[in-house]
């Protein structure tokens, strides 16, 4: 008995914490801004390509592990700009699989100098949880689900996002409908919405080679709220794209940054250590891959190539 309430007070503490941090945090945020706002896709005239890979608490049994993929592209139709973007994510926690598959699409005017832009995103959401792996002691408990139960449920986002010349606002809300998503016939998961407010802020040096790019990331779900200040040091010169900083994130953790362009490829490696009493070797190593292209729809034919740049 006593095994079988230890076994269901760490499966509701996993809940309770997967609910309170339901939207994974990346450390790359600043070049996955549709991840979170609906109105930051098709922000440049090209072809954005993104994705990630997460392992989070290194070194844990069962420790959480994300993947995300995204594209996004501008387009116009009746003289105005628009933007488009599909993202897919996976996001796996100990015996919990939660999936997002996202279509986006934003809005654009010209505005006090700079571009506003309107997004929204409909999607689906689909969790899942491995009973078959649970040991609860004696069989036929039905507090406790033996096999895989799934369910799946509509997700809508909005967003707001304005960029002028070297600065930058976004304001968004992820899961605004909170949905229930029922796994199984006896339990459910609740989704609570999620906002965001980001912004940044481009400094050229005098160095005409180096510049520094500093960006925030403030994130609230009504319960808990995270933060995250980033400064990163970026050389361009001659095609070549180098980059390194630091982000620190109040009561959680540092995270130190490095990337590049490599053959028409930006790549990114991340560590985040936890100001926590973890040890310093179990934090969480994040990996980031974009490319970029122009694109015209405009014309037929082909299209012109430019290597990508950091943003």
């Amino acid at each position: 008995m006593l095994r079988r309430i230890i076994i269901l007070c760490f499966l509701l503490a996993g809940v309770l914490c997967t609910r309170a941090q339901y939207d994974p945090s990346f450390s790359h945020y600043f070049d996955m801004e549709s991840s979170f706002n609906p109105a930051a896709v098709g922000k440049q005239a090209k072809l954005n390509v993104t994705a990630a890979y997460a392992l989070d608490m290194a070194g844990f049994e069962h420790n959480p592990r994300t993947m995300y993929l995204a594209a996004d592209m501008p387009f116009q139709l009746f003289n105005h700009q628009q933007g488009v973007g599909v993202s897919l994510m996976n996001d796996q926690i100990g015996l919990f699989t939660h999936q997002r598959l996202s279509l986006q699409y934003a809005y654009k005017k010209k505005i006090w100098g700079g571009m506003m832009s309107i997004g929204l995103q409909g999607g689906m959401l689909s969790e899942s949880f491995d009973g078959s792996k649970v040991d609860a002691g004696e069989s036929g408990d039905p507090a406790f689900a033996t096999t895989n139960v799934e369910g799946s449920g509509m997700d809508f986002a909005l967003g707001l996002y304005f960029i002028h010349r070297n600065w930058y606002v976004g304001l968004s809300g992820q899961h605004l409908t909170s949905p229930t998503i029922n796994l199984g016939d006896s339990n459910e998961f609740e989704i609570d919405a999620t906002y965001y407010l980001t912004g940044g802020y481009n400094i050229q040096l005098r160095n005409p080679f180096l510049s520094i790019r500093s960006s925030a990331l403030v994130r609230y779900d009504g319960t808990a709220w995270r933060g995250d200040v980033t400064g990163r040091l970026v050389y361009q010169h001659e095609g070549k794209h180098l980059y390194g900083g630091l982000t620190y994130s109040p009561d959680h953790s540092v995270t130190f940054l490095l990337g590049g362009t490599f053959h028409g490829v930006i790549l990114g490696y991340s560590y985040e250590c936890y100001t926590s009493k973890l040890n310093a070797g179990n934090g969480s190593h994040e990996l980031f891959i974009g490319y970029q292209t122009e694109i015209s729809l405009a014309k037929k034919g082909k299209n012109k190539h430019q290597s990508v740049r950091i943003l």
